[in-house]
C-alpha cells in the first residue's frame, strides 16, 4: 500500500510525457504545413490549466482527466470559419498535407522511442554475462549440443553482450515457429554454431521466459531446485526446511525449480508427496498445496522460496554502444517491438493468445511504479515500450484513432472524393464501441487481478 503513492505518480507522469510526445507530434507538422490549431490539450475534461502562445494565440490547456490528448486544428467541419483563414483550415488541405498530420502522432511516438533507447545504450544498461548456467535435461537446447559454461555471442548473427538481450527477436521467431541459430564459444574459447528448431515448443512456452522454460537455457543468477525459504504454509507445517534440495514430486523428477512450480500448479488441495535430500539424507514429505487464484486461475501453493546461487562479480556487465551502433539497436528494438506487437495482437484476435494479456492503466500504473523505484534506466524502458504500443494502437485501422483516418483518407485516394459523412459518422460509432469495449476488457483484467 505504501507504493501506491508512487505508482500514482509514476503513472501519471508517463502518460503526460508520451501525450505530450504524440500531440505535439501532430501539432509540430500541422505548424509546418500551414494547419491553424485552435487548441493543445494534455488531457480531457475539465481544464486546470490554460494559456495561450504563439502568433495563432493556440489555447495550452492541461485538462482533469489524464488518459489522452488532443490537437483541435481550424476546420470547417466543426465549426465557421473565417474566410480569410479558410485557406488555413485542416479540411481545404489536399491528401499530402492531411495524411502526414495525422500520422505524425504516431511516427513521435515511434522517434521517442528510438531515443530513449539510443540514450540508454549511450548511458549504458547494467546486464549480466550471457554465460550458460544450466542445460535442461531433454531440453531441445540439450538436443542441440550446449553445455553449462558456453557463453552466447550471437542469435541469428546478432551480437549479444548481455543475457536476454535478443529476448523479444527470439520470442518473435517462436511466434513464427521459425529456427534460430546461436553462436557461442565453450569453456575452452572453441566457437560453434547450433540451430534450434523452435516449431517443437509448446504453445505453453511462448512467452517471456521463453529462454529458460521453452528452449531450456538457464542464465546467471542460477536458482536451484532447493528451498531457500520459507513463509507459513503447507511446505513449513509438514516438515520442510531451508536447505532441503527437492528431488522428486509425486515420483516425477525434479531438475529446476520451475518444475517444482509446474507440478504443485495443478494440485491445489490435493495432498501430494515431496521426496527431498537433507544433508545428505533422503526424507519425503505428504503435503497438500493451498489454492491461489492468479491471473483468473486457481494454483497450489506451499509456501517455499527457491535458493539463488550468488553471482559471481566477473558475471556483471555493462553494455555501452558508440553512438552510431546504439542508433542502429535502438532503432532495431523499436521495430522488433513494434512487429511483435503487432504479432500479439493479431492472436488475441485469432485467439491463440488469451485477452487476459490485455492491461489498463491500473496494471500500466504498476508497471510505472515498480520501474521508477528500481531507477532512471528502467523508467526509461518501460517509457519507450509504452510509446511503441501507444504508436502501434493509434495506427490500428480503427475509426477514431489515427489509423482509422489514415484508412479513410486511403478509400478517398482510390475513390478520388472523400468519404460519405455518413460512412464517417457510421465509422465512428464502430470505433468508439470497439474502444470502449477494448477499455472494458482491460478494467476488467486490471481488476482481476488486483482482487485477486
Amino acid at each position: 500500500m505504501t507504493d501506491i503513492p508512487l505508482y500514482i505518480v509514476a503513472f501519471v507522469v508517463a502518460l503526460g510525457i508520451l501525450i505530450v510526445v504524440h500531440e505535439f507530434g501532430h501539432f509540430w507538422v500541422a505548424k509546418r504545413l500551414g494547419v491553424k490549431v485552435l487548441r493543445f490539450s494534455i488531457g480531457f475534461g475539465k481544464p486546470l490549466y490554460k494559456r495561450t502562445f504563439g502568433r495563432d494565440q493556440t489555447e495550452l490547456v492541461i485538462a482533469a482527466l489524464p488518459l489522452g490528448g488532443f490537437v483541435k486544428m481550424l476546420d470547417e467541419t466543426e465549426g465557421p470559419v473565417e474566410p480569410a483563414e479558410a485557406a488555413r483550415a485542416f479540411n481545404r488541405q489536399p491528401l499530402w498535407k492531411r495524411i502526414p498530420i495525422v500520422a505524425a502522432g504516431p511516427i513521435f511516438n515511434f522517434l521517442f522511442a528510438i531515443l530513449i533507447y539510443w540514450v540508454v545504450y549511450l548511458i549504458g544498461i547494467d546486464g549480466i554475462r550471457p554465460v550458460i548456467a544450466k542445460v535442461a535435461a531433454g531440453s531441445i537446447a540439450e538436443q542441440a549440443g550446449f553445455h553449462a559454461g558456453d557463453e552466447i555471442l550471437a542469435i541469428d548473427g546478432k551480437e549479444v553482450q548481455s543475457w536476454g538481450q535478443r529476448r523479444l527477436e527470439l520470442l518473435s521467431r517462436a511466434l513464427d515457429r521459425e529456427s534460430v541459430t546461436i553462436d557461442a564459444k565453450d569453456a575452452d574459447g572453441k566457437v560453434y554454431s547450433r540451430t534450434l528448431d523452435l516449431q517443437k515448443l509448446a504453445a505453453s512456452a511462448l512467452d517471456t521466459d521463453l529462454m529458460e522454460h521453452g528452449i531450456g537455457l538457464q542464465g546467471y543468477p542460477l536458482v536451484l531446485p532447493e528451498v531457500g525459504s520459507l513463509e507459513d504454509g503447507p511446505g513449513k507445517r509438514a516438515g520442510l526446511q531451508v536447505g532441503d534440495r527437492v528431488i522428486s514430486i509425486d515420483g516425477q523428477p525434479v531438475h529446476e525449480w520451475h518444475d517444482v512450480l509446474v507440478f504443485l500448479r495443478d494440485r491445489a488441495g490435493k495432498p501430494v508427496q515431496i521426496a527431498v535430500e537433507r544433508n545428505g539424507k533422503p526424507l519425503s514429505f505428504a503435503v497438500t498445496p493451498d489454492a491461489f487464484t492468479r491471473d483468473g486461475k486457481t494454483i497450489g501453493r506451499i509456501g517455499v522460496g527457491p535458493r539463488v546461487v550468488e553471482l559471481p562479480p566477473d558475471m556483471y556487465k555493462k553494455v555501452r554502444l558508440g553512438p552510431l551502433d546504439a542508433l542502429v539497436e535502438a532503432t532495431a528494438n523499436t521495430w522488433s517491438m513494434s512487429v511483435l506487437t503487432l504479432d500479439i495482437l493479431y492472436r488475441m484476435v485469432t485467439l491463440e493468445i488469451s485477452s487476459k494479456n490485455i492491461s489498463g492503466p491500473i496494471t500500466i500504473a504498476q508497471y510505472a511504479g515498480q520501474s521508477a523505484k528500481i531507477g532512471l534506466t528502467p523508467f526509461l524502458m518501460f517509457l519507450a515500450v509504452i510509446s511503441i504500443s501507444l504508436a502501434v494502437l493509434n495506427l490500428l485501422p480503427v475509426p477514431v484513432l489515427d489509423g482509422g483516418h489514415l484508412l479513410f483518407y486511403a478509400m478517398e485516394a482510390i475513390k478520388g472524393s472523400p468519404v460519405s459523412e455518413r460512412t464517417v459518422l457510421m465509422g465512428h460509432r464502430i470505433g468508439i464501441a470497439l474502444l470502449a469495449a477494448l477499455m472494458a476488457l482491460a478494467f476488467y483484467n486490471d481488476l482481476t487481478r488486483v482482487f485477486q
